[in-house]
């Protein structure tokens, strides 16, 4: 611990001691460079009462003890990216003794691309704060996933420009997130299983059990005579119902497990499924179809398939879109699928409710497919100006 003693001196005499005059103000600058720079604990001055000490560490002790004790690195930072101060936290992150932290550049710690990234965020820090993920680049060459937080401290007379930077260790965070997204694609997967398990139920026993009501249905209308008017004509109308029952169940076993992807391929199916849409709403639809050169993996026209029939449902309860278009392209190595139309819009960042008050789950579903088979899904969309679904699957080539 330093200590800065003030010593009192009588006035230079009129004719004048310049010298010591000097010396005492040099000593003077110095001890306020001293305690500017933190080198000070405490100050001893002499006055009327005699000998007073003047202690600068109380006010600054809790914030030491603050600081060593976060979780989380804390460091500051020239403009320059030279580390004025670290805690033992973020020497702990870059297995670092904390001396050979103090003093060296934060790029060191940092990869090639991560710098990039870092610089202009250094820049942003000064107006608004700015928040960035990147990876350390520990002193044993391990990678550790953090979150960086910029902000500016306040200058301080004429010296340059500081950055506080408080750095968080993502492991933990990142580890959670894979087995969430783990366990969303095992709900994805059993999800799938069941409506497979459903729709071979529907069709191999309800449709068959309806399309043998509807012939004899038909061999009862045969039968009745024309004297037997109003009874035939029952028959007639239970023999209709029956037919448009099995279609409808037909469609919903259809739609449960889109089986044909695998016979007649995602166009095909896509261009069904539009083609439903139209004529179950009455709504205009424009598809454009350029599927890609290479065939994609089952899981990946599943995906594509089911946000299509998520996007038009929504169009159907919620949008009173007056026209829909879809558009399936190729683009590098990523099949992109594109649903618009020109409907009442919405705020993305609000979830859709139901009828009946309920939030509607679909743009949900819709971004784990997405997100299941490597994919990202982008909403657009503005009130009164229609929506935009964006969906972009890197390709991989079906076994």
């Amino acid at each position: 611990m330093k200590t800065a003693r003030r010593k009192p001196s009588p006035l230079p005499a009129k004719t004048g001691e310049l010298a010591a005059l000097r010396s005492r103000l040099a000593e003077a600058v110095e001890t306020l460079r001293a305690i500017r720079n933190g080198e000070v604990d405490t100050v001893v001055g002499t006055g009327a009462q005699g000998p007073q000490v003047f202690t600068l560490k109380g006010a600054e002790h809790p914030y030491r003890v603050l600081i060593e004790s976060m979780n989380e690195g804390a460091l500051t930072l020239t403009a320059d990216k030279t580390i004025l101060y670290a805690n033992h936290g973020f020497a702990r992150m870059v297995r670092c003794p904390l001396e050979q932290v103090t003093g060296s550049s934060f790029r060191r710690f940092l990869s090639m691309e991560d710098r990039t990234s870092l610089r202009p965020l250094m820049k942003q820090a000064a107006a608004t704060g700015a928040k960035l993920l990147v990876h350390l680049i520990a002193n044993d060459g391990s990678r550790l996933p953090v979150q960086i937080s910029i902000q500016e401290i306040a200058k301080v007379g004429f010296e340059r420009i500081t950055i506080s930077m408080v750095v968080t260790d993502m492991t933990e965070s990142r580890r959670n997130e894979a087995l969430l997204r783990a366990l969303t694609h095992r709900v994805v997967q059993v999800q799938e299983a069941e409506r497979g398990r459903v729709a071979l139920e529907l069709h191999d026993n309800v449709t068959q059990s309806l399309c043998a009501a509807v012939f004899l249905g038909q061999a009862l209308a045969t039968e009745l005579s024309t004297h037997d008017g109003p009874i035939k004509k029952q028959a007639v109308a239970l023999r209709d119902m029956l037919s448009q029952t099995a279609k409808e169940v037909e469609r919903i076993s259809r739609d449960l497990r889109p089986s044909v992807l695998d016979h007649l391929g995602l166009d095909a199916v896509l261009r069904a499924t539009c083609t439903e849409f139209t004529e179950r709403t009455g709504v205009p639809l424009t598809m454009v179809c350029r599927p890609p050169t290479v065939r994609p993996t089952a899981d990946i026209k599943l995906a594509l398939c089911r946000i299509l029939q998520d996007a038009l449902r929504n169009v159907e309860q919620h949008a009173r879109a007056r026209h829909v278009t879809v558009q399936l392209v190729k683009q590098a190595a990523f099949v992109q699928l594109t649903i618009k139309d020109d409907g009442t819009g919405f705020d993305p960042d609000k979830p859709l409710t139901g009828k009946n008050g309920k939030t509607d789950l679909g743009l949900i579903g819709m971004r784990e497919r997405a997100t299941y088979v490597g994919g990202t899904l982008t909403v657009k969309s503005v009130r009164r100006a229609g929506t935009s679904i964006d969906v972009r699957i890197p390709l991989r080539a079906a076994l």
